[in-house]
């Protein structure tokens, strides 16, 4: 039997880096949308882009084949570079031999990875693409509060 294809739209939004943010994820399997949204009180930019990841993955209820789009080059670049498989065999420490950043979100990422065969897509930011752009909306929208699905 063959997966059900989502397309999952992600983004990430903060006041201030670091300061309050959001993070958004809208779940597209046909004619079915579903938004989730979040956000929390003192954070960074880059920890909204990998927590709109996490948690639109996390939402699906079965292994999918998912098409994850984001404009978010740090998280884009990781998967499709395959930097995480250095960090992990160094122990979590980076080229520069610092501490990965947000490595506990990885590691919540990662296993998703083995859940579903997932595709990263670079979508330009604030470029006209309707759920890109909503994303945005909806992740400046959750700065500094609590989580919401739709």
């Amino acid at each position: 039997m063959s997966q059900v294809h989502v397309e999952l739209y992600t983004d990430g939004a903060c006041s201030g880096n670091p300061g309050p943010g959001g993070w958004s994820a809208i779940l597209v399997n046909g004619a079915k949308e579903r938004e989730l949204s979040g956000g929390e009180a003192e954070t960074t930019n880059q920890r909204m882009e990998i927590l709109a990841a996490v948690e639109g993955l996390k939402a699906l209820k079965k292994p999918c084949e998912v098409a994850l789009h984001s404009d978010s080059a740090y998280l884009i670049n990781c998967i499709n570079e395959k930097w995480y498989v250095k960090w992990r065999k160094n122990g979590w420490v980076n080229s520069k031999k610092e501490a990965v950043k947000n490595r506990d979100l990885w590691e919540q990422l990662l296993p998703l990875l083995d859940v579903h065969h997932v595709t990263f897509v670079k979508v330009k930011g604030h470029s006209g693409h309707a759920y890109n752009e909503r994303c945005d909306a909806l992740a400046r929208a959750a700065v500094g509060g609590k989580k919401r699905a739709e």
